[in-house]
């Protein structure tokens, strides 16, 4: 199982080398703190060269475009492009444009469904039900590779929810199990609920090991020097947040995205399979 999720790694990393810039013409965006401009769905990015690069990636930040440098489609861009399609792109193929837009934006939930469901497999502490998780990550894979037509048909509310069950129980067992490993450390109740609204709240050295802060809203939280070890940080909002000098150590359902929208040092420890954005202060 282990050897299998690392070959797997590389198809959840985003390779826009061998994608058709979908992330920049299929979705829409608004002018706003993230984006300089206002955008349609459909409508390519006036940035978008004719070789599917970005014309202004070195100075997205810079001219307003922040929302980009934070985006992570988790593969689901080259899988469409190369898989789905065929290698077949919306220039040179109009035809198939407005389908290739729209599935984008499903194969990008099903990524994401997949990249939680591969981080769950490598918690020992969810080892009880790794065969469902296994299940059902074989489940959504295969729905990766239906054809365009019924990809878009495909019903993704009802797969989240499946995989959602699984993940939940996923979540109470390791955090369960890391206060039991905490030597000496008193098993606490847990201090906020699914959803909490913590939107510039006053978090500095908090404790909030084995947390639940599944899509807590921490916009612009200050968490500088919090504890988060082992909290389940999935869906949490970290856009501005200050992580400076927090331990994320074995936190867990925390993608590269989350990362990327909030503020850090290099204090700050991020768990080893994600990287330390590069706007972070030194």
């Amino acid at each position: 199982m282990g050897e299998s999720v690392k070959i797997m790694d590389k198809e959840f990393q985003a390779d826009c080398e061998n994608c058709f810039g979908l992330c920049c013409v299929a979705l829409p965006f608004a002018a706003s703190a993230d984006f300089a401009m206002d955008k349609d769905a459909g409508m390519p990015c006036p940035n978008l060269k004719a070789d599917y690069r970005c014309g202004v990636h070195s100075n997205l930040r810079k001219l307003g475009f922040r929302g980009c440098t934070v985006y992570d489609c988790l593969g689901a861009g080259q899988r469409v492009s190369q898989s789905t399609f065929e290698g077949r792109d919306w220039r040179q193929s109009p035809e198939l444009a407005k389908l290739m837009f729209e599935v984008y934006p499903i194969m990008k939930q099903l990524h994401e469904l997949l990249w939680y469901l591969k981080e769950a497999l490598s918690l020992k502490a969810a080892q009880s039900i790794h065969a469902d998780l296994q299940a059902a990550f074989e489940e959504t894979r295969q729905l990766t590779q239906l054809s365009p037509e019924k990809l878009k048909a495909l019903d993704v509310p009802a797969q989240r929810a499946r995989v959602n069950e699984l993940l939940l129980k996923t979540s109470e067992l390791v955090r369960a199990d890391a206060w039991r490993k905490h030597a000496g450390a008193p098993k606490k109740n847990q201090t906020y609920s699914r959803g909490a609204d913590l939107i510039g709240a006053k978090l500095q050295k908090a404790d909030l090991r084995c947390e639940n802060l599944r899509g807590a809203y921490l916009i612009a939280a200050d968490l500088r020097g919090a504890d988060l070890r082992s909290a389940d940080l999935i869906g949490a909002d970290f856009r501005d947040a200050d992580l400076s000098g927090a331990d994320l150590t074995d936190s867990f359902f925390l993608t590269q995205a989350q990362l990327n929208a909030a503020r850090g040092s290099a204090a700050t420890k991020v768990p080893s399979s994600l990287v330390r954005p590069g706007h972070w202060s030194v």
